[in-house]
């Protein structure tokens, strides 16, 4: 099944950790095999995932507020207003005012040597061991966070020239700062916090059979801390502006191009060092992860680079990525190491070669198939055993409503190739997704539950008002009483082969 963190049923305004110990339960009970998310980093404007400040950091407003009270770090009354949210939805503005305080007053309580020990012995993870063993981007990233807020949120590159260089920055002598140290050791110790939850509900859903499926934006926000530390591993002038960013060129779906901003990597003049990079992302969402995504494969086949001062994606030029050579790399890192590979849209035919030859499930999506002819390659009959199908993504609407918004062609061509009278499209697309002959099936929790364009995620291009849908308790519960169904079906796993060798088959 498909469903952020974010969309999970709490009582404190967003969903957490502890919110998905009742759906993994669910989802055991239910025959479900794998739990797929999208990335779990720190957002910042617009609310998107994919627009992280780190990419090893969590989302503190992931962390489980009702068990820091078990913990004697906060106290019931701390928790009120964060009980005022709403419940169907994420008010992310209302979060950043109510939650980010809980943790300098639970860090406050974390001083105390009997409940420092008490929660690093309910987790079994010491806060010191953790600071050490997460230097390597843990610091950074705390100087950035603590950076930024006394930058009223601004983002690096607008600095003063001595924050805005790293390596400047440690030479000065900011960082000796008590008031500054402490922020910084609140940013460590919420970071320790999210860990140690995640590593807990990581075993529990292992023992409970389930497998998480994470996300790997590929490339990174340009407000970042891993841009702002080490701006050599991107494609920056000397002044750490941008030679070239992320997007799409002109296609069918989009006349103008896609501009999404993002820095490219360095992959010329820095190759070994991106590359250990990418080792060490890779390592750190494994260690939640059972299987990785990976967003906007084609770009490691060839990407889109557009001149920064140009802001117009027309403008851009094909440029080749770093292809086999880069996932030779990563197999010997990781030779058992599971992906999935997000190659929706036009590939090109180094991006399919590239993907076949490593043999890495690609992905279908049913809302893609219709409307066009027989040889639509998201038609059923065109699935392939090594896919994993789709009703519809975080990108898409939910499936009722995007028939109920389809053109009359695609209704028309949705009715007569599944012979129904589209009543239930939703519940037509799940079945199809099922049957197929792809070994994984994932649905979204929308499309479970039948909901309409209200419970869609995001919309591609819309800056504001996305990521803000979740399930409330009782959706949840509408689930669980159809779990008999899902479990009788005895299709809703699937097998992962690794980076080199596919091992998949018609299960699910």
């Amino acid at each position: 099944m498909f469903l952020h963190i974010t969309s999970l049923p709490s009582l404190t305004g967003i969903g957490n950790f502890g919110a998905a110990v009742p759906f993994i339960d669910f989802l055991a009970d239910s025959g479900f095999k794998y739990w797929q998310i999208c990335p779990a980093g720190p957002t910042g404007y617009g609310d998107s995932p994919y627009q992280s400040f780190s990419a090893f950091a969590g989302n503190p407003y992931f962390i489980d507020l009702e068990e820091l009270l078990k913990l004697g770090f906060l106290f019931d009354f701390d928790l009120a207003a964060a009980r005022t949210l709403p419940q169907d939805r994420c008010d992310y503005g209302r979060i950043y005012e109510i939650i980010p305080p809980l943790f300098k007053i639970a860090y406050k309580n974390f001083a105390c040597p009997a409940a420092r020990a008490f929660a690093e012995k309910h987790y079994g993870l010491g806060f010191k061991n953790f600071c050490l063993e997460n230097a390597y981007w843990l610091n950074s990233y705390a100087y950035f966070t603590a950076l930024k807020k006394r930058h009223g949120g601004a983002p690096w590159y607008k600095w003063e020239a001595s924050q805005k260089s790293y390596k400047e920055f440690l030479r000065g002598s900011l960082k000796a700062d008590p008031d500054f140290s402490d922020e910084c050791e609140c940013v460590k110790f919420t970071q320790w916090l999210y860990h140690a939850q995640l590593k807990k509900l990581k075993a529990y859903a292992s023992a409970k059979s389930i497998e998480i499926i994470g996300d790997m934006p590929i490339f990174l926000s340009y407000d970042s801390a891993d841009v702002w530390e080490r701006p050599e591993l991107f494609d920056l002038d000397k002044d750490f502006a941008p030679n070239n960013i992320a997007g799409v060129g002109p296609d069918y779906f989009c006349a103008e191009g896609q501009l999404w901003g993002n820095p490219l990597y360095n992959w010329e003049g820095k190759k070994v060092e991106v590359y250990e990079f990418w080792r060490l992302r890779l390592a750190k969402e494994f260690e939640f992860a059972d299987v990785i995504r990976l967003d906007h494969f084609r770009g490691f086949a060839d990407y889109w680079a557009i001149p920064f001062k140009t802001q117009d994606a027309r403008l851009g030029v094909w440029k080749t990525g770093p292809g086999a050579d880069f996932f030779e790399y990563l197999r010997k890192a990781f030779p058992k190491g599971r992906f999935l590979a997000e190659d929706l849209g036009l590939l090109s035919p180094r991006a399919e070669a590239l993907r076949d030859s490593l043999k890495i499930p690609a992905m279908a999506v049913l809302q893609f198939a219709f409307g066009g002819d027989a040889k639509n390659a998201y038609l059923p009959h065109n699935h392939k055993a090594n896919c994993a199908c789709y009703t519809g993504t975080h990108d898409n609407d939910t499936s009722k409503s995007w028939y109920e918004t389809s053109a009359d062609k695609v209704k028309d061509h949705f009715r007569r190739y599944y012979r129904v009278n589209g009543s239930c499209p939703h519940l037509d697309l799940t079945h199809s997704a099922m049957l197929s002959v792809c070994f994984l099936a994932i649905i979204p929790a929308q499309d479970l539950l039948g909901l309409g364009g209200e419970a869609r995620m995001n919309v591609p291009g819309r800056a504001a008002g996305n990521w803000q849908w979740r399930m409330r308790a009782q959706e949840l519960e509408n689930l669980r009483g159809a779990a008999g169904c899902f479990k009788s079906s005895n299709i809703l796993g699937g097998r992962f082969g690794d980076v080199t060798e596919y091992q998949g088959d018609s299960e699910k």
